[in-house]
């Protein structure tokens, strides 16, 4: 075992070739060092209160699934063709840079696009994992310290096959966007149990939701849609989980400290909007500069309707936990968010649809 410790992430690519077989003594775990003034909490009384908590804790244990054998990993999918649906949904194909390419460089450009969007899930997922290993410590209630711990289960789950995907089927991780860092950096290191919930079950974890889901609908590789299939049951789960669970906790607060988790949210809700940016495989294969690509993705309205897809899903789930106050509405306006304020929210689920039975590799088409 070798343990490396550095100040912050890695900023390069790592590439990975196509046999990994490295023996324990070759393997180098990179580490980052974070210190959180964690709060923790024992439960004595051991109440089992019979609501939707309890409820999503056993549904999360009927569905559990293994990432080594219930995905079809002998599937690869052809090399030759592109891992998302068409140039004509993707802004870069009126570009003269990339009509510029190769056809073999624009399926190069597409596995580095998807590699720097799946790294994303894959760093945020390892935030996902340590936030909730530290609300089973936190969460005062014995129903949300179970529930925290099998959702770290499932975030270990997901870590899992994002990272076995890189690794085998493209081969490419990229690095954490700066902007996700400094939100898990906020999420963590925070000493406030309910601001971690807010900051991962709310805006993290609804984000990914929707960035998930929009994936599985355009990918063209049916393993990939398999997988993300399988992790969007699990984070449906999850978000309903925090909205269900702060919604009755938010209102045993006082007016100032709602203000203070307002504000919070909205805060991390300024971070997500840049990091839904992510900019290095265009600057590699398009020639930009980072802020180039940066205010390209700004001004393009299909990256403009894909953000705001994203945030549909998150700012009705605030506004129904009370966290849109009246201080805080002008802030969402400006950024043109607002809008989806009465959007369907995540508190009421569809029962029969998390209860179903875990479709296989060749269904999934069918079930989406």
């Amino acid at each position: 075992m070798k343990i490396t410790k550095q100040a912050g992430p890695p900023e390069d690519l790592i590439y990975f070739d196509d046999e990994v077989n490295l023996t324990p003594l070759q393997v180098e775990d990179v580490v980052e060092i974070f210190n959180t003034p964690l709060t923790g909490s024992y439960n004595w009384d051991y109440t089992v209160a019979d609501n939707r908590i309890k409820k999503l804790y056993e549904l999360g244990k009927e569905l559990n699934w293994n990432g080594s054998i219930d995905l079809k990993w002998d599937y690869t999918h052809p090399a030759d063709e592109k891992l998302v649906d068409p140039d004509e949904q993707l802004p870069h194909e009126a570009l003269e840079a990339y009509q510029n390419l190769t056809e073999e460089e624009k399926i190069l450009f597409d596995r580095h696009s998807t590699a720097e969007l799946m790294s994303q899930f894959l760093h945020g997922e390892q935030g996902a994992l340590l936030v909730a290993s530290q609300l089973a410590s936190c969460a005062p209630t014995y129903n949300a310290k179970l529930y925290a711990a099998s959702q770290t289960f499932d975030e270990a789950r997901h870590v899992e096959v994002f990272n076995r995907y890189l690794q085998e089927k493209i081969g490419i991780h990229y690095p954490i966007n700066p902007a996700l860092k400094q939100l898990l950096d906020k999420i963590l290191t925070d000493e406030r149990w309910d601001l971690k919930f807010i900051g991962m079950q709310i805006i993290i974890e609804g984000l990914a939701l929707a960035a998930f889901q929009m994936l599985k609908t355009i990918t063209k590789d049916p393993l990939l849609k398999q997988l993300l299939h399988y992790v969007v049951r699990d984070e449906a789960r999850h978000v309903t989980f925090g909205i269900n669970y702060l919604e009755d906790y938010i209102k045993t607060l006082s007016p100032e400290e709602i203000e203070d988790r307002a504000e919070f949210a909205y805060e991390a809700c300024v971070i997500s909007r840049e990091r839904l940016i992510n900019t290095k495989s265009e600057q590699k294969f398009l020639g930009m500069s980072a802020e180039e690509a940066r205010e390209f993705q700004l001004n393009t309205a299909t990256f403009d309707m894909f953000r705001n897809f994203l945030f549909s899903r998150v700012i009705p789930n605030l506004s129904r936990i009370g966290l849109l106050t009246d201080n805080v509405r002008p802030k969402f306006e400006v950024l043109g968010l607002l809008e989806y304020e009465h959007a369907p929210d995540d508190f009421e689920c569809d029962w029969t649809e998390l209860k179903k039975p875990l479709e296989s590799f060749d269904k999934i088409p069918e079930a989406i």
